[in-house]
């Protein structure tokens, strides 16, 4: 199987997994629901996940392939700024839509408890590429501060998401995800962006 043929597959199943999470929730999927509506095999299944559970950790890459998705509609002259607002209002419209909350919060506890790598946190994830992209052209180009390194501020930036969807979730998503972000995040990273001298 090519690699191309097996990524297919992979996210077939994740895809699958999370649109019947949402539908039927978590308890009432069974992985042969997930083998049904992916058309794949349990042999499948199992060669990339070893139980319902593994699939938890795949809710990262649901938001990679999110924002791999938003990537291709920004507007090349929107600045840094804008197009990180843009990313996150879009990411987390789709979490409230379509995420159940209480599988974002596991998602939250397994990682406080995993030993050994975070997916979370894992820099190779496409979020991370991408957000080290845009700071890269913000400072490139001027509207991001160069005092801090590109790190410090993606670090700063996922930081600031993950408190917002975290409290979301203890919260029991009592207010609108993305509403609250579009107020409290623009606010948060405008310290960031470097302000015309009046």
């Amino acid at each position: 199987m090519s690699r191309k043929d097996s990524r297919n597959t992979k996210g077939r199943i994740v895809n699958a997994a999370w649109e019947l999470f949402y539908e039927q929730g978590y308890d009432d999927t069974t992985i042969d629901d997930i083998v049904e509506r992916s058309e794949t095999s349990k042999g499948s299944f199992y060669h990339y996940f070893e139980s319902k559970d593994a699939l938890l950790s795949t809710l990262s890459v649901l938001f990679d392939n999110k924002y791999e998705e938003l990537q291709q509609t920004l507007d090349p002259e929107m600045s840094c700024f804008d197009k990180l607002m843009f990313l996150n209002r879009e990411l987390f419209k789709m979490i409230e839509n379509s995420v159940p909350i209480e599988l974002l919060a596991r998602l939250f506890s397994s990682q406080l408890i995993t030993v050994g790598e975070r997916h979370l946190l894992d820099q190779s994830r496409g979020y991370y590429r991408l957000l080290r992209r845009l700071i890269i052209e913000g400072q490139n180009r001027g509207e991001i501060r160069t005092d801090f390194s590109v790190n410090e501020i993606v670090k700063a930036y996922a930081l600031c998401e993950r408190g917002i969807m975290y409290d979301w979730c203890i919260c029991g998503g009592n207010y609108s995800l993305y509403q609250y972000s579009s107020t409290i995040l623009p606010t948060l990273f405008r310290s960031f962006t470097v302000q015309p001298e009046s």
